[in-house]
């Protein structure tokens, strides 16, 4: 063998390995492989109900697949809503979410074009299955979906302070995502607060050598300055100018600059708490369940996407009695420690 020839097969060896290691560089919204849609070691039972009382602490959750209930647990839930049907705490036994809604609820799939419209509300549509994993932890299940084709799962796990954590894993299972992205959204729908104002950190996006202030914000209107990014660079998601879901890119003046917020209900906060890396838009609307019931929404956004890989989300929503802006704060900070640890050390 030449050496010229040797030389070349060393080098195209180089060149295929870096290849190889560059297709296997793990996406940074990759799964973390903890639900059952993932982790073939999970085991499970299907539900016999249609959903799920969880209680730790002083916290009772009550999560549902999105079939109609109509019974003492859940009183008139309407069909589509899924995920948490009910949150409860000791010191306010009402419903937080308005009774028949949700929160953290499954609400949009979408890859910012008009396809959207053959199915607005496809997770409250296609059949969901609830899964028991153990005592404090159920999942929902969906199938591909008739129009998007997405699997997913999505796990809530009730944690030893009343603490719910969240994990949406999905699968695309067909490309048709027309802009090389995945545009999720979920709902939470608020019963009645005597506040409709969500607060968090942050600044306006044109002065992005501000200093982080707490901010509370109210949009105007359903669909007005409706939804908040993180701060930093964004991707550009390119949704249509006719886009018919409103909370998704109707921007507020704001970014966010800590990946959490909180609102305040009858001396109860519900804080949303999320990874840092899965980039997450806040969105909110004054009356999105109703005339005197605000939205406290959050969505994600998959960028360039690959067929068959999985990808996921981690959250968790803390609900507990309200004192101040620094008690807040005070609860916040381990659970975002928690979150934004390697996985290792999770």
């Amino acid at each position: 063998m030449s050496p010229r020839i040797h030389r070349n097969l060393i080098l195209g060896g180089i060149v295929c390995l870096l290849g190889t290691l560059a297709g296997a560089a793990e996406h940074p919204l990759a799964a973390p492989g903890v639900t059952s849609l993932t982790n073939r070691a999970v085991r499970y039972q299907v539900a016999q109900r249609d959903y799920a009382v969880l209680a730790r602490g002083a916290v009772t959750a009550v999560i549902a697949n999105n079939r109609a209930v109509d019974d003492a647990t859940l009183p008139g839930h309407r069909a589509g809503y899924n995920g948490v049907a009910s949150l409860r705490h000791q010191r306010q036994t009402n419903n937080l979410f308005v009774p028949s809604y949700a929160g953290l609820n499954l609400e949009h799939i979408h890859d910012g074009t008009l396809a959207v419209k053959k199915e607005l509300f496809e997770p409250r549509r296609a059949p969901m299955e609830l899964r028991r994993i153990d005592p404090f932890t159920v999942e929902l299940y969906q199938p591909p979906t008739p129009n998007w084709k997405l699997e997913s799962c999505g796990r809530y796990h009730l944690l030893a302070d009343g603490t719910i954590e969240y994990t949406f894993e999905c699968i695309p299972r067909a490309n048709v995502f027309q802009r090389g992205f995945i545009g999720l959204f979920w709902a939470s729908y608020i019963h009645r607060p005597e506040d409709r104002a969500i607060i968090f950190a942050g600044k306006p996006a044109a002065e992005p050598s501000a200093s982080p202030r707490r901010l509370r914000t109210v949009s105007p209107r359903h669909g007005v300055e409706s939804t908040h990014p993180p701060d930093g660079p964004l991707t550009d998601f390119n949704i249509d100018a006719a886009f018919p879901l409103k909370l998704v890119n109707h921007r507020s003046r704001y970014v966010y600059t800590q990946p959490w917020y909180y609102g305040v209900r009858q001396q109860l906060a519900l804080v949303l708490m999320f990874r840092t890396r899965d980039r997450v838009w806040f969105a909110q609307s004054p009356t999105g369940g109703g005339a005197t019931n605000p939205a406290w929404d959050f969505q994600w956004f998959i960028p360039e996407y690959r067929l068959g890989q999985a990808y996921g989300l981690v959250m968790r929503a803390g609900y507990l009695p309200f004192t101040d802006h620094a008690q807040i704060e005070a609860f916040v900070r381990p659970h975002l420690a928690a979150l934004n640890a390697p996985p290792t050390a999770r």
